[in-house]
C-alpha cells in the first residue's frame, strides 16, 4: 500500500458507496481525510465513525463557491492538501425524449462541473506539496454508450476528456491526474440498494483499492487510466 501517512485527502461523495470505501482505506493507511457530501448529518456521521483522522464538511459540488469553501476549510484545518478524489456523481437514466432540461443540467453540473470546480480550487495547494494527485472516478460509461444514457454518457465521456486534458495541463506543476473507470459496482448508486444477487458485480472496495494502487506509484511514474470490470459478468 502507498505511504499516505500524514497526507491530506478530500474525497467527494464519500458518505456511501465507492467514496466511503476510498475514505476508509485512506484513513486506515494513515491519511487525514475530509469526508464530504451535500448532507451535513451524513458527513458528520461518517467522519465520526472514521475517527480522529477524518473531518466532515458538507459541500454541493455543483456550486463553485461551495467547492472553494470545501478546499479552504480543509487546508485551514489540516494545513495542506495532497490528494483530491473527485467521486461525487449521479445518473438519471431516461431516453432523451423524456429527460427534462433540469435533469440534463443536474448531471452535467455534478458529474462535470463538480470535478472542474473542486480541481480548480485544489490545484494551487496540490502543486505546493510537490507531489499532488487528482483521481477522478469515472465509469466504463465514459467509453460505452447505452440506451437511456444520454445525460450520463455525455457527462462521463466529458469527464474522461477533461481528465486527460487536465493531466497535460498540470503535469509540470507536480500534480498527476488519473481516472478510474469501473463497470457495474454493487453500491447504492442512484438510490439502488446493494443486494446479494448482484454479487457478480465489483464491490466498492475494489474501486478503492485501485485508487490506492495509483497512489503507490513513485512520482516519476504515472498510470493515467484504470479500467475495471467484473471478472465474470452476469450472462445476458
Amino acid at each position: 500500500m502507498p505511504n499516505v501517512t500524514g497526507k491530506v485527502a478530500i474525497v467527494t461523495g464519500s458518505t456511501k458507496g465507492i467514496g466511503q470505501a476510498i475514505a476508509e482505506r485512506m484513513v486506515n493507511e494513515g491519511a487525514n481525510v475530509v469526508v464530504t457530501s451535500r448532507t451535513a448529518d451524513d458527513v458528520e456521521s461518517v467522519a465520526d465513525r472514521l475517527g480522529e483522522h477524518a473531518i466532515g464538511i458538507a459541500c454541493d459540488v455543483s456550486d463553485p463557491a461551495s467547492c472553494q469553501a470545501l478546499v479552504d476549510q480543509a487546508v485551514e484545518h489540516f494545513g495542506r492538501l495532497d490528494i483530491l478524489v473527485n467521486n461525487a456523481g449521479l445518473g438519471i437514466f431516461k431516453p432523451i425524449s423524456e429527460m427534462s432540461v433540469e435533469e440534463w443540467r443536474l448531471q452535467v453540473d455534478v458529474n462535470l462541473g463538480g470535478v472542474f470546480y473542486c480541481s480548480k480550487a485544489a490545484l494551487p495547494h496540490l502543486s505546493a506539496t510537490g507531489d499532488g494527485y487528482i483521481v477522478n472516478i469515472g465509469s466504463l460509461a465514459s467509453r460505452n454508450t447505452f440506451a437511456s444514457g444520454t445525460g450520463y454518457n455525455a457527462s462521463k465521456f466529458g469527464l474522461l476528456g477533461m481528465t486527460e486534458a487536465m493531466m497535460l495541463d498540470v503535469r509540470y506543476e507536480d500534480v498527476r491526474v488519473s481516472i478510474v473507470m469501473p463497470g457495474s459496482v454493487n453500491t447504492p448508486f442512484n438510490d439502488n440498494e446493494t443486494a446479494p444477487e448482484r454479487g457478480w458485480k465489483l464491490e466498492a472496495d475494489d474501486c478503492a483499492l485501485a485508487v490506492m494502487q495509483l497512489l503507490e506509484y513513485p512520482k516519476e511514474a504515472h498510470v493515467s487510466r484504470i479500467e475495471m470490470r467484473p471478472a465474470q459478468p452476469k450472462r445476458g
